[in-house]
């Protein structure tokens, strides 16, 4: 029988000299005959084939320790097992995937929204889609506080909906709530904030339902400033004879973080759904 040396057993099957040294030092492949002088490799043409299995399992993203128990075993009945095992890993890879390339693509919108919004202050009535939230009460307020309190509001906001599995990809929509009965008492009061999720998300403990509907929406780059122009928005809709008609949402668009600066530069979407009185 010829021997192979491990250059050439490289090349037949199409990998690595270092591979193959690796799979020699795990038990993983071992050489046909080692020369006790010159301590050289050398294979057999008969171990492609396990050399092939190995290169195949790998690339269906099986770990090379799993690969040397099941080709050192001789249960034929485990492989079916072992591969549903990797296509659920797989399925479960593919949604995180398309969490990432969703929140990529909402990343991008929102970027564009901010290059092309309307000047801070603008005031416009917007058709808006039915839209879905986990909501979290913090039971501070954060307009009474600096911006600090809300940076803590918000990694407990993080923390709850991690416990809750969701994506961490949402949290590239966050905002914050003022409740309808607060804002016809003129109270600007929040204690809640706000990740948008995926309208297919299931409804459980925390997940609210925004309605389709026309909002009086204005744009606003300064934390301090939102009270203004949500003042300005109330003004604007009983000028115009409308109605409030559910609660105040403040949407974060985008972080304008622009290093070293260190504080969260916001750019946001001040939303008042509305009805003709």
């Amino acid at each position: 029988m010829d021997k192979i040396s491990i250059g050439r057993m490289a090349e037949l099957c199409q990998t690595t000299v270092q591979t193959l040294r690796h799979y020699d030092r795990i038990g993983l492949l071992k050489p046909d005959y080692v020369d006790e002088l010159s301590g050289y490799r050398y294979y057999s043409i008969s171990q492609c084939a396990r050399l092939d299995m190995i290169i195949y399992m790998k690339y269906l993203g099986i770990s090379l320790d799993t690969i040397k128990d099941r080709l050192d075993s001789d249960n034929l009945g485990i492989v079916p097992g072992l591969l549903q095992q990797q296509a659920d890993l797989i399925d479960s890879k593919l949604e995180q995937l398309q969490h990432m390339k969703q929140a990529v693509q909402l990343s991008i919108d929102n970027y564009n929204t901010v290059l092309n919004a309307p000047p801070n202050g603008r005031i416009e009535i917007q058709r808006l889609p039915e839209r879905k939230m986990y909501v979290y009460n913090g039971k501070i307020d954060i307009y009474s506080h600096t911006l600090d309190v809300f940076e803590y509001m918000l990694r407990e906001l993080r923390k709850q909906a991690n416990v809750r599995h969701l994506p961490m990809t949402y949290f590239c929509n966050v905002g914050s709530l003022i409740r309808r009965s607060a804002l016809l008492q003129h109270s600007f009061v929040s204690t809640e904030l706000f990740v948008f999720v995926n309208n297919d998300f299931p409804d459980s403990e925390g997940i609210e339902t925004i309605p389709e509907g026309d909002y009086a929406c204005t744009y606003c780059s300064d934390f301090f400033s939102e009270r203004d122009y949500a003042d300005r928005l109330r003004g604007y809709i009983t000028e115009h004879g409308y109605e409030i008609a559910g609660d105040y949402v403040c949407e974060v668009v985008a972080d304008l973080q622009i290093i070293p600066q260190q504080q969260r530069n916001m750019f946001m979407k001040l939303q008042i759904p509305v009805r003709k009185g």
